[in-house]
């Protein structure tokens, strides 16, 4: 029978979920250059051993939001830990990029756990309580993020070894979760899943990654790079066309639009392009040109891991003095000033590490708000809908900076890498300041489809 009796345990349980989840994202990043060695493939195949986890998460994560809304949040949340697990050792076993790659994608499954998370916790807590809740599981992006680079640099330069430890860790999250946590009985809500729209989205995003992650060694005026770039556009299109005629998409378009929303739509996109595109090339840089180790790269980025951890968890606090939207913004302000402090001089140990602290203490503010800035303003309903969208946007944004990091990194250089997360970062901040005044004017509504 359902009972709310323990409604903080159940949090405390999706919480080390969620923060699994995204674990499994960030901690192949500094063993990206050991598995180019021991697989033999350029970097621009290499990267997409973290690309492929990130372009799943893209596509499964409304995909699996809207099944927790179809058939009960908690059985999604089991399956997809499965799937991490399936995926952590068949990466684990396997000796070729392809098995990795596939891997991979069933690991990138886990990324739809925080709105998951989030509708369940909704249902578990009072309404006084429910900022705290959010503000925790929004704070496992961070938690996790950090704590990926952090397990990346303890198992030194072992691949393999991590990949088993991602297993270990994501078989007791799935027995947590069917030992803890409860759902109340649900009725069918009505509807489908989007099947045709996830194949679509995950077309797109694969035509327009390719494109970008190979288009420096194939050309970018080759027919190749031009074909994929246009089979992109139209597919997008197409998607966008039908999503607006499917009765349950697997986005709704509006949602993308909507003022209670877009600022946290945009700050997603760039800030995980941001952190993915800084972190990436700070392991190349380190690797290639101070000559460290994984075990050394991780200690470059264990102030940004730790620093994204403790801000992570302070900023709930925080959060009940100011707006979510200023704490992203000034997050963001960080992570760019950090990025572009790289541009100018990445050369030396002394620069990473301070340029980590500011990023940690960037990334953690920033993540840990935005994922009750996506949903504050939206009808309860609607709260796994707006964190679907918010987490998809966030993942996009990171699946393009590992395309664009390998390519830049291949023609112009790191500091250009590094430049272009300090743009994205500096737009984010905006976006996240703005978003507040968005908010005040009545007449920037979407109208919503009859």
């Amino acid at each position: 029978m359902y009972t709310k009796s323990r409604p903080w345990a159940a949090v405390g349980v999706l919480a080390f979920a969620v923060a699994v989840g995204t674990l499994q994202m960030t901690a192949v990043v500094p063993l990206l250059p050991v598995l180019q060695r021991q697989l033999a493939v350029p970097l621009t195949s290499a990267s997409w051993i973290l690309t492929a986890s990130l372009l799943s998460g893209a596509v499964s994560t409304p995909l699996l939001a809207r099944l927790g809304d179809l058939y009960g949040r908690r059985p999604v949340i089991t399956a997809a830990l499965g799937l991490l697990v399936a995926g952590s050792v068949l990466s684990a076993a396997a000796t070729t990029l392809a098995p990795v790659i596939a891997g991979r994608v069933l690991q990138g499954t886990a990324a739809a756990l925080l709105p998951l998370a989030m509708g369940i916790a909704r249902q578990q807590v009072t309404r006084e309580s429910l900022p705290t809740a959010m503000g925790a599981l929004s704070a496992m992006i961070g938690v996790g993020s950090g704590g990926g680079m952090i397990l990346a640099g303890l198992v030194g330069g072992g691949p393999r070894m991590l990949f088993w430890i991602l297993t270990g860790l994501g078989a007791a999250g799935l027995l947590l979760v069917v030992l803890v946590v409860r759902e109340p009985v649900r009725r069918r809500t009505g509807g489908r899943p989007d099947v045709a729209g996830a194949a679509l989205v995950a077309s797109w995003l694969v035509c327009l990654l390719l494109a970008v992650s190979k288009g420096s060694a194939w050309g970018w005026t080759s027919p190749p790079t031009l074909g994929l770039a246009a089979a992109a556009v139209g597919l997008c299109a197409v998607w966008v066309l039908t999503a607006r005629r499917t009765a349950s998409p697997l986005i709704e378009i509006p949602m993308l639009l909507d003022r209670r929303t877009v600022g946290a739509t945009v700050a997603s996109l760039l800030l995980g392009f941001a952190l993915f595109g800084t972190i990436t090339t700070l392991s190349s840089v380190a690797q290639a040109s101070l000559g460290a180790s994984v075990l050394q790269v991780g200690l470059y980025l264990l102030p940004t891991a730790l620093l994204m951890l403790a801000v992570s968890l302070l900023a709930g606090p925080l959060m009940r003095r100011f707006a979510a939207s200023s704490l992203v913004g000034a997050g963001s302000s960080l992570v760019a000033v950090a990025a572009l402090w790289l541009a100018v001089s990445h050369d030396s140990p002394a620069a990473l590490y301070g340029a980590g602290v500011v990023l940690g203490v960037g990334i953690g503010l920033s993540y840990a708000a935005l994922g009750t800035m996506a949903v504050q303003h939206v009808e309860p309903a609607k709260t796994s809908a707006a964190g679907g969208v918010n987490a998809l946007v966030r993942i996009v944004g990171s699946s393009l900076a590992g395309a664009v990091t390998a390519a830049v990194m291949s023609g112009a250089g790191a500091g250009w890498s590094f430049g272009a997360a300090a743009l994205a970062a500096a737009a984010s901040a905006v976006s996240g300041f703005g978003h507040a005044a968005v908010i005040r004017i009545p007449r920037l509504s979407v109208e919503e489809p009859a």
